[in-house]
Formats: C-alpha cells, structure tokens, sequence
C-alpha cells in the first residue's frame, strides 16, 4: 500500500510540473490579415500559415480583415481574447495609422512574437523617362514649380506616401512640391506610371520587378543601407545621394496584449522555425520579398523605434494629424 501511494504521489506531482504550453494549441488557430486576398501582405500569411500548421499541429486558417486603411483588420487582431488561437500579421501601418488620426491603435496594443519580412522602397520611373539617376529627378523636382511631379503607390499617408515624402525631406526639399495621388496600392499605380499619368512610383522593387525585368519601369534608387539581392545593380539612396533616409515595409506576427508567457514562447520558437524552413526561404527568395527575422521583444523595439522615425517624418511634412 505504502509502494501504491508513493506512486500515486509521484504521478500527481510530475502532473502538476507540466507547464500550460504542453496543451497548447489544442484547436485551430485563426491569423488575420489587414490586407485583400491575392496580394504580397497574404501570400506572405498564407506562407507562414502553412509553416505554423506543420510546427504547431493545428489549422491555422487566414481571414482577410479589410478596410479603414489597414484599421479593421489591425483592430481585430488587437481586440482578441488573449489565448494564442488569434494571431495577425501586422504591417507597417501600424506605425502610421494612429499618426493619420485613423485610430487610437499603436504596436503597444499587440504581443509582438516576430518580425518575417521587411521590403525598403525603391523609386520607380517609366522605362523611357529622362531622367538616369535619382540625383537628377531630385534637381528637377527642385527647379519645377510645386505640382509638376505627381507620385503614386498607395493611400494619402500610408508606407509609399511616406517613403517619398520621408525621401524629400531628406534631400531639403519641400515635400509638397511632389503632388500625391492615392491609389489602391503599387500595381494600380505603377499602371498609372505606364499610361504617364504620374511621374514616380516608390514602391518595393518586389512589387515593380515584373515591369522592371520587361523593361517598362526603371528603378533609380533603393532606401535601404545595402543594395537588393533581387537587383542588384540598383544603387542605395546613400550611395546616389549621401541621404541617410531609409524606408521599408515591414510584416510580422503579432498576438493581442496580454499573450501568456508560455505560449508566446511557443509561438515565437514556432515562428522561428518556420522562418529558417526551405520552404519559407526558397519563397521570399524567389519572389525576391526581404526576409528578416526578429524575435519578440526586439521585435517590439524596432515596431516602437520605427513609429518614433515615422512620426517624426509625418509632422515634418505636415501629415501627422
């Protein structure tokens, strides 16, 4: 009887040393999007969903969340039960929009678990523009009355409004010389830039690279501190110009506020792992998207470090709110 109880004992004490993630996920898990079916936000969620659903044993299933300029969608990912069954892929918007005065939403509303991807701008022209470097479209954007140039890529004060507004900035010359017209994202706006509707298009070479291999557009610059892998022969802002500006896109997984300790491990481990996967490189690598990995507080430290840099950009030229 003693042996029985001594067991018994022992079988309820390692019972109670089993850390809550062991039964985590035990359902399916539901990742939300901001952004439409069929463009670069989802394809990179679909992706990851995939690679969660092999490491974690569960469904992850991806639900387009539209509308407000990215709010609705960031907005459920925020107001979520805190469990780990509700994840978003978060993306740059979120250090634009409470700026815009959109929404009250910031990155301090999310658990961030890690960063996947980030996508700098490049300054895209027609193929048969006039102008060879970014240096001379800058000299000519500076010797033009305010208007001439129009730029497209996205809405009024979303990412590639800023990276070309952030970019003039830079260069001391007054953002508003650029003319903005909204669009529904770069592929309207660089079809806009093929019909000579608009004059420049500042969006990621990913999105462009179509019509730059074609040899329609023509990319002069690129806002990052190295050249892309993807084009390599494009020169950095820095390098054409000596301007320290900088400027990406960037997605990652994120999970409402309040995320337990043993499942954000959980998922950020997972994440990781879906990052360093064949899969997940062979696809950003082929479709040329810029992957990189941050785990979750510094994940969280670059999301408050970029909304510092982007609201100072926005009250400098005059679109924080």
């Amino acid at each position: 009887m003693k042996l029985i109880k001594s067991i018994l004992v022992s079988v309820a004490l390692a019972g109670t040393a089993v850390p809550a993630l062991a039964d985590y996920p035990e359902r399916p898990i539901t990742l939300y999007v901001a952004w439409g079916a069929g463009g670069g936000t989802d394809a990179v969620a679909r992706l990851i969903a995939v690679g969660l659903e092999k490491e974690l044993g569960q469904p992850v299933n991806v639900v387009n969340r539209t509308g407000g300029s990215g709010v609705v969608g960031h907005a459920a990912m925020a107001e979520a039960d805190p469990d780990g069954y509700t994840l978003g892929l978060a993306t740059t918007e979120v250090n634009l929009m409470h700026w815009l005065g959109l929404t009250e939403l910031d990155y301090n509303v999310y658990t961030p678990l890690a960063l996947m991807n980030t996508d700098p701008a490049g300054v895209q022209v027609s193929a048969d523009s006039e102008y060879k470097t970014v240096g001379d479209l800058l000299n000519a954007i500076n010797d033009s009355p305010a208007g001439t140039f129009k730029a497209t890529g996205s809405g009024q004060g979303s990412s590639w409004h800023v990276a070309i507004a952030g970019m003039l900035n830079a260069a001391g010359t007054d953002a508003s010389k650029v003319t903005w017209v909204p669009s529904d994202g770069a592929a309207s706006g660089l079809q806009e830039l093929l019909a000579g509707g608009v004059d420049i298009v500042p969006s990621s070479l990913v999105e462009a690279r179509a019509l730059i291999e074609a040899g329609r557009v023509k990319s002069l610059a690129y806002m990052s501190s190295e050249r892309s892998k993807l084009f390599p022969d494009v020169p950095t802002l820095k390098e054409e110009t000596g301007s320290d500006w900088e400027f990406g896109a960037w997605r990652g997984i994120v999970a409402p506020k309040g995320l337990p300790d043993d499942v954000r491990d959980r998922l950020v481990s997972a994440l990781e792992a879906v990052y360093n996967s064949e899969d997940f490189q062979g696809f950003m690598s082929k479709q040329g998207f810029g992957a990189r990995f941050l785990p979750g507080e510094e994940f969280g430290k670059f999301m408050a470090t970029n909304d510092v840099n982007f609201g100072e950009t926005m009250k400098a030229i005059g679109l924080a709110k």
